[in-house]
């Protein structure tokens, strides 16, 4: 994306570090992430690739205010992160939507516990459902939904507060492909519409492609950032059409074969 002189990164992480307490004495430190500075522009799609265990879900955590970092600095607008705020909203793999309330009362169960009043949120909650595929189910109760639609109200519950950062850990790794793929295609039509800046967590390589503006590739444990690959497909973006794209066939093999260095590392091991 274009930046001008004047427009300062919305996310900063410099020099971050974690190491968490052993899980007992006879065990050492587990330092999770060393060194990692990253930077994410307003309004950018970023998505954060690495081998299992490399610290991605830490970094989510620690921009979240649901963690601190033994070193370094995190910023949010030029400010350090030191609690959760609804300038963030945290999408997770599963949904974890109260199953003894309908969509709406899931949606707007954030500001409803705040005391918002009920005219300050209720349009853009309908707005938000209706973004999100969900129009017309609003009174459902949640075992009535399939696991895509559950999602989408939890895509909604997020987004509801008109957070300026949308963290997102794995959001659509449990769903089948076919519902995969719809949701990937509303999100982004979604974030189109916002224009919110997102950072999303995933393990599938052609799912980063396909959403990001830019990939932040990170090494095994400690988790470092090792490569920052722009994305050039114009958008908007149809799978299929990349999946067709020499130049998408040669990125993503390019990224495959440092996610393989960096997991065979971590084991001991050479890439054949």
């Amino acid at each position: 994306m274009n930046r001008t002189p004047d427009i300062a990164p919305r996310v900063h992480l410099s020099n971050v570090s974690r190491t968490f307490a052993p899980a007992s004495r006879r065990q050492p430190p587990f330092e999770a992430l060393g060194d990692v500075s990253l930077e994410l522009w307003p309004g950018e799609f970023v998505c954060l690739l690495g081998p299992s265990g490399c610290g991605k879900s830490t970094i989510l955590n620690l921009i979240a205010g649901f963690d601190r970092p033994d070193r370094g600095a995190v910023n949010i607008d030029g400010q350090p992160v030191v609690r959760p705020g609804p300038d963030r909203g945290f999408v997770f793999q599963q949904p974890t939507l109260f199953p003894w309330l309908n969509v709406l009362d899931n949606v707007t169960f954030g500001p409803r516990m705040a005391g918002v009043p009920q005219k300050q949120y209720l349009d853009d909650a309908y707005r938000y459902l209706s973004l999100v595929g969900l129009k017309g189910f609003e009174k459902h109760a949640i075992w009535q939904l399939s696991g895509g639609m559950r999602q989408r109200a939890a895509l909604a519950r997020a987004w509801l507060p008109n957070p300026g950062i949308l963290l997102m850990d794995e959001p659509f790794g449990a769903l089948d492909a076919q519902t995969r793929l719809m949701m990937q295609e509303l999100l982004t039509s979604v974030w189109g519409a916002t224009k919110t800046t997102i950072l999303f967590v995933t393990h599938d390589v052609d799912e980063a492609l396909f959403l990001a503006d830019r990939v932040l590739i990170m090494s095994a444990r400690p988790g470092r950032i090792r490569e920052h690959l722009h994305v050039p497909f114009e958008r908007p973006r149809d799978i299929e059409d990349l999946a067709a794209d020499p130049e998408f066939g040669q990125l993503r093999k390019r990224v495959l074969h440092i996610i393989r260095e960096e997991a065979y590392r971590h084991a001991g091991q050479e890439v054949s």
